[in-house]
């Protein structure tokens, strides 16, 4: 036959569509079409298809060769399509049975040499194929550990277009090493142990991983505000087995995966550069549209060290993310939605030498510089932050003790037991963390003791605070209540968190 068709998936950020590749073989002047809105990348695929064919000895049909990809409407982008061509090229060729290809999907790039290349997204593409009915997918052998996650498709792994022939024609395959999903909860590389003193900033961390707040750390060079930050995914509970497929289905898309295992159930930490961009830092792309610094944080941390040199809208951009969740990017070949759902870690200098310590000790800075230097977070952001904590310089007593300090693990056990009275409490709602208390059930369902909550309407009609900052403190007051135990934020509660929020007086 001259007509021959298989299956491919396209991805529109992590939502995949099945791509049907037909490809037919006709008389005339020997050329090669590629329909269905191609990107550059995918264009390229007919020298690579060809030369992939030639160099396995197979047969390249010196005639008139269109391959379409259907939906037509729909922009496909990658070289995820390579494998998927060639097969039903050769199909069309008569060299393979239909019968052979029917209800397969194929993923993977070719090497000119017939080799099969890793390819980005396999995971979010073999579970639409799974939504669509597929039970069979082909990919490289180099994404076989990361496609063993999707339960409920057989995958098979190959390594050249030689080995998918051979298992087509005459059903032999070698048996690919099945991988152990040995989901790791902890690596134990950094740990709370190694930070000196703060214990300001130990409790302040401690209740932002408790109840998913974002936090300001400001201090001197040296203090340790980076150790902290790091270490803070350390303290965080282990993600759920669907927690940890959001996040390996979204660095699958951004081909991250060189510093974070598919199988890991350790929160992510995010760290971009302050010189970062926006597109960075929120996802974007003028063809394929990939995931930023935010989603790739997603149900972890995103630290931004030196804050206040990124530049000027960079951190502005994570606004709407923040009370969202969610970061919808608008291109004109469509619109993705990647989420968001992390926990914010900003860090960042008193002033421009980094030596103001509110007594002006060894600061070069005038007044003025101090003032205009934290000013560069911008005052909506900063509404958006929970807590804003003073990191002190460490002390000679703190670097000469020889006992460490509370190991992560013995924190990460408060964090659990904490969350677990704030899952108990919300059994019945749509969320499970004290930070995502909507506005209206602050007012309602859960509001602080009567006489906190009038120490907080005194606080906003003297405007010393905003009404999200009234909402901001009531959250991380049932956070400090959960680890206090007690059954409803106190006053002390309410005080503790509004110092909290106010943080640095500089």
């Amino acid at each position: 036959m001259s007509l021959a068709h298989t299956q491919s998936v396209a991805l529109m950020g992590l939502e995949g569509h099945v791509v049907t590749v037909e490809v037919d073989i006709a008389d005339g002047l020997p050329m090669y079409s590629l329909l269905g809105l191609p990107d550059a990348a995918l264009s390229e695929s007919r020298d690579r298809v060809r030369a992939a064919i030639v160099n396995c000895a197979e047969i390249w049909p010196n005639r008139k060769v269109t391959v379409s990809l259907s939906p037509a409407w729909l922009p496909k982008s990658g070289s995820s399509f390579d494998l998927a061509i060639c097969i039903a090229l050769l199909c069309a060729n008569e060299t393979i049975a239909s019968d052979a290809i029917a209800d397969v999907v194929f993923l993977g790039e070719l090497s000119l040499d017939g080799r099969i290349r890793s390819v980005r997204g396999v995971l979010p593409a073999l579970i639409a194929a799974h939504k669509a009915g597929v039970k069979t997918a082909v990919v490289p052998t180099a994404n076989y550990q990361e496609a063993q996650l999707m339960q409920g498709i057989e995958i098979i792994a190959m390594e050249h277009v030689k080995q998918v022939l051979r298992w087509l024609r005459n059903g032999e395959r070698e048996i690919a090493q099945e991988f152990e999903l040995d989901w790791q909860a902890h690596d134990g590389t950094l740990d709370f142990a190694d930070v000196a003193g703060q214990p300001q900033a130990r409790l302040a961390a401690e209740i932002a991983a408790t109840g998913g707040h974002h936090i300001l750390l400001i201090g001197p060079p040296g203090a340790g505000k980076t150790m902290i930050a790091e270490r803070i995914p350390t303290i965080l509970p282990a993600l759920s087995i669907l927690q940890a497929l959001e996040v390996t289905a979204v660095h699958s898309i951004a081909g991250s995966f060189a510093s974070r295992s598919p199988t890991s159930l350790m929160a992510p930490i995010v760290s971009p550069h302050h010189t970062t961009t926006r597109v960075a830092m929120v996802g974007g792309g003028a063809h394929a549209i990939k995931p930023g610094a935010g989603s790739l944080a997603h149900n972890g941390v995103l630290f931004i060290d030196e804050a206040p040199e990124c530049p000027s809208g960079v951190l502005d951009s994570l606004r709407q993310p923040l009370e969202a969740g969610t970061i919808t990017i608008a291109r004109s070949i469509g619109n993705v939605t990647f989420p968001a759902q992390f926990l914010l870690v900003l860090a960042a200098n008193p002033c421009p030498c980094g030596k103001f310590t509110g007594r002006g000790r060894n600061c070069t800075c005038t007044s003025q510089q101090v003032r205009r230097y934290l000013g560069r977070l911008s005052g909506p952001l900063m509404d958006r932050i929970d807590m804003r904590v003073h990191v002190d310089p460490v002390g000679r007593v703190d670097m000469a003790r020889t006992d460490l300090g509370e190991s992560s693990a013995d924190i990460r056990q408060r964090v659990i037991a904490a969350r677990a009275l704030a899952a108990e409490r919300f059994s019945e709602c749509a969320w499970k963390l004290n930070s995502q208390i909507p506005s209206r059930a602050l007012r309602t369902l859960f509001q602080p003791q009567r006489n906190a909550m009038n120490f907080l309407h005194d606080e906003l009609d003297k405007e010393h605070i905003t009404a999200r900052g009234l909402h901001k403190i009531i959250r991380v007051s049932w956070t400090l209540a959960d680890i206090a135990g007690h059954s409803v934020p106190t006053l002390e509660d309410v005080e503790q968190a509004h110092l909290l929020r106010g943080g640095i007086e500089l």
